[in-house]
């Protein structure tokens, strides 16, 4: 299974690319959406029209993103939510499965505590992935909350043939 992560930002938002393969986590690919517009709304669009671009160009069967955290600053929130909705939209229009991770799920997934920073989930990515070379945070973010759903999603398969989930 292709699982695509994206760490959403409304002047940035990241990607990550893993297949889920009986040996393990395949890296695929990884990178950031740059958003170049001033106007928000253009920025919107080119979160939307960047996710369906990697759509198109991997395949995904489905998608991870972050959950909403409250930010000090409402209207910093508010466009982290609006980003995160551009990049569900774009998925969505593909009939593609949404699934949504709390940081701290995420955190404990990749590195196995749930205040690790961003430079621990990149180090862990990378080791988990067998990324050689340069991996920017976003990517690296995106690509742990892509491993986040694919445990996730282990754990409910294996659990559903204990017969202790339906």
């Amino acid at each position: 299974m292709i699982i695509l992560g994206i760490d959403p930002g409304s002047r940035l938002t990241g990607y990550g690319i893993i297949e889920d393969t009986l040996q393990g986590y395949k890296y695929i690919a990884s990178g950031s959406i740059r958003i170049k517009a001033d106007y928000f709304p253009d920025r919107l669009k080119q979160i939307f029209d960047g996710v369906l671009e990697i759509i198109d160009n991997y395949k995904p069967e489905q998608m991870a993103i972050e959950q909403v955290f409250m930010h000090k600053n409402a209207d910093s929130a508010l466009k982290l939510g609006q980003a995160r909705g551009a990049a569900i939209c774009a998925v969505q229009t593909q009939g593609i499965s949404v699934y949504e991770y709390a940081a701290r799920q995420i955190k404990q997934a990749v590195v196995g505590k749930g205040a690790a920073d961003k430079l621990q989930v990149q180090h862990m990515v990378k080791i988990l992935l067998n990324v050689q070379g340069e991996l920017s945070l976003d990517a690296s973010d995106a690509l742990g909350i892509a491993i986040c759903h694919g445990n996730y999603q282990q754990t409910a398969k294996m659990l559903s043939k204990q017969g202790m989930v339906r």
